[in-house]
């Protein structure tokens, strides 16, 4: 079990195919007769995430997501449906096969701070995500770098903390990271294309590996910041 943890996070094993809007309610309407919709959802399913990435001069984490690499880190800072008083600070690493993700809350004004580059109260700040995020805006000069936005739609089965998510209508702001600003320009990257990603902890449970079977998945290394990035 020890084994599966980086910085006190278990990890995860996470599946990613790209699908069509088609595949996507076809699965769907499997899905909800099995699994439960996550209570965070709106009425319709589904609630919107907007995230600003970050990356530097030579798209470092860019190319290192595109070729694969065993040991990768990712930093964003997300928030849920244009909420913009509740902002996490993310850090997503991968690990061989598995996934860790850490994140704290920050401020909108910490986030402003750090998009101009406002950095130095970060070395002495006590959550530890801050003070990683500093390390590496001075080893690397990551900074943020563009948006993106999607609609997320999430099935949930509790027996091996199973979660199915669909991720479609995902929008670039082309490299603009004004992250809070509401009326900032977004555009589609390819509207027909739904992302489907499985995660779970030790073990798929078999009925879910059942209801995921369909012809013609295409399973990628994308994300959704490589998917926008491809468009700006």
């Amino acid at each position: 079990m020890e084994g599966r943890r980086l910085n006190g996070v278990m990890g995860r094993t996470e599946l990613k195919h790209e699908i069509s809007k088609m595949d996507c309610y076809l699965l769907r309407n499997k899905l909800k007769h099995f699994m439960r919709v996550d209570p965070h959802a709106k009425k319709d399913g589904k609630y919107l995430i907007r995230s600003v990435y970050f990356d530097n001069f030579d798209n470092k984490v860019l190319t290192e997501k595109k070729e694969g690499f065993y040991q990768r880190d990712k930093f964003r800072v997300r928030l849920y449906d244009y909420n913009m008083n509740f902002l996490n600070l993310e850090k997503k690493s991968k690990r061989n096969n598995l996934t860790y993700k850490q994140k704290c809350s920050i401020t909108a004004e910490e986030y402003e701070k750090i998009a101009v580059g406002n950095i130095a109260w970060m070395e002495k700040d006590s959550r530890s995500l801050i003070q990683g995020l500093y390390l590496q805006m001075n080893l690397f000069q990551i900074k943020p770098v563009t948006v993106v936005d999607y609609e997320r739609e999430v099935f949930i089965y509790d027996q091996g903390n199973v979660r199915v998510t669909f991720d479609s209508n995902i929008k670039t702001s082309f490299r603009n990271p004004d992250l809070l600003n509401p009326d900032l320009a977004m555009i589609d990257t390819n509207p027909e294309v739904v992302i489907l990603e499985v995660k779970y902890d030790e073990f798929l449970p078999d009925v879910i590996k059942y209801l995921l079977q369909l012809g013609n998945r295409k399973k990628g290394t994308y994300s959704k910041y490589q998917v926008s990035r491809m468009f700006g």
